[in-house]
């Protein structure tokens, strides 16, 4: 049988640089509840499920409200594993549950500010488009015409050129990835892991809610946006 939309939540146990990072509490929640809920409360998805090698993960998930149908095998839960190494296996594995989807939506729970009005309007812009992906950005903190390479002894003489220096108002707006929404074809990601080619079109979000949560100044500065908007 064929469904429509599948939002995957991935949710690995081991992460490094902050132990336990996508269950730690975050103003009251455990941190991957955030994306659990905004995809639930978009109405998108035929199915929400966390990707977990984790037991403990899988019950915390299951409590707030996303399916987890099977776990993660050991070699996509190490690091040297990507993402779309993941997603294709979930997708195996449902296959093998005779479901199938039309489109994936890769949904990071370090991004916990991402709100379902997010999620719907990527979507509008895929379907809209009759897109191959639809990834979310925000504007860069600084134009990349302000960074630089600095020779020997800090040389910067090859800094920047006579011609890019200039005004920074006068410097064209570049955007980042944010990490919070990646919406794909499934088809087209089975034939090609690359998303970024011809097809793909962005959502820009702001940048109030596109931090990418890693450390404990991220945890801080996030919880303190969540009782400031009241989240």
């Amino acid at each position: 049988m064929t469904n429509k939309n599948l939002a995957i939540i991935p949710a690995r146990s081991g992460s490094k640089g902050l132990k336990d990072k996508n269950i730690k509490e975050l103003n009251g929640h455990p941190l991957m509840y955030y994306s659990i809920k905004a995809a639930v409360d978009s109405g998108i998805f035929d199915e929400v499920m966390v990707s977990t090698d984790s037991e403990k993960y899988k019950r915390i998930a299951i409590n707030c409200g996303a399916e987890v149908p099977f776990l993660r095998s050991e070699k996509n839960a190490n690091d040297t594993a990507s993402s779309w190494d993941m997603v294709e296996e979930v997708l195996d594995n449902y296959k093998k549950m005779e479901k199938e989807f039309n489109t994936i939506c890769l949904l990071q729970p370090t991004s916990p500010l991402r709100k379902a009005d997010d999620i719907r309007q990527a979507y509008d812009i895929f379907f809209e488009r009759k897109a191959r992906a639809v990834i979310s950005v925000c504007e860069a903190e600084h134009s990349l015409q302000t960074y630089g390479h600095l020779g020997l002894e800090n040389d910067m003489s090859q800094f920047m050129s006579r011609e890019s220096e200039g005004r920074r108002q006068d410097f064209e707006t570049d955007y980042r990835l944010n990490g919070a929404i990646y919406i794909v074809d499934v088809l087209s990601l089975l034939q090609d892991h690359f998303i970024y080619g011809e097809g793909s079109y962005a959502y820009i979000m702001p940048k109030e809610r596109s931090i990418d949560i890693d450390t404990e100044f991220d945890f801080e500065l996030t919880e303190f946006f969540i009782k400031k908007n009241k989240i």
